[in-house]
């Protein structure tokens, strides 16, 4: 997968979380069979700049932990068709990931489990928002649910 890690915080975020990211992210898309060349971006934040992106594109005015941006929704109005060997070489663009890093550390520490154990719950939630799974309904909510413990679960990252 290429993955573009954008840090905005101010303090800066550690390489050892930067490598979280990159490997759950690595590992969730090789769980769900994402093609090589898939691409995406995570961009790392603060309460006060994803709180304006919420209020901007959801029309929420409060901090969030995670956006997710999807390139592909499902509805294409101008749909390119190549030819199966061209389609393999193009990289597919998902879209982008937005996280509070500020809501990581507080959620962590409300939720009683590490920092780290939240960081990846958020950015696999995020991705799997990418990759069309939603839990607008019920039996939604089970299915991507069960996919995202399922990758944390077998990645390390357990509650």
């Amino acid at each position: 997968m290429d993955l573009e890690i954008y840090d905005k915080t101010a303090n800066g975020v550690s390489e050892e979380h930067v490598s979280l990211i990159k490997n759950v992210l690595e590992y969730a898309g090789k769980y769900i069979e994402l093609p090589e060349n898939t691409e995406m971006s995570v961009t790392l934040t603060n309460n006060q700049e994803i709180q304006a992106i919420n209020k901007e594109y959801r029309g929420v005015d409060r901090a969030t932990d995670v956006i997710s941006f999807a390139i592909e929704d499902g509805e294409d109005d101008f749909p390119i068709n190549f030819d199966d060997e061209l389609s393999e070489e193009i990289p597919k663009n998902i879209g982008d990931i937005f996280v509070s890093m500020d809501k990581v550390g507080e959620q962590a520490e409300f939720l009683e489990h590490s920092f780290e154990r939240e960081l990846g719950f958020l950015v696999v939630h995020g991705f799997l928002h990418l990759n069309g799974y939603d839990h607008m309904e019920p039996e939604d909510e089970k299915v991507m649910f069960k996919l995202q413990r399922d990758i944390l679960d077998a990645y390390g990252l357990k509650r």
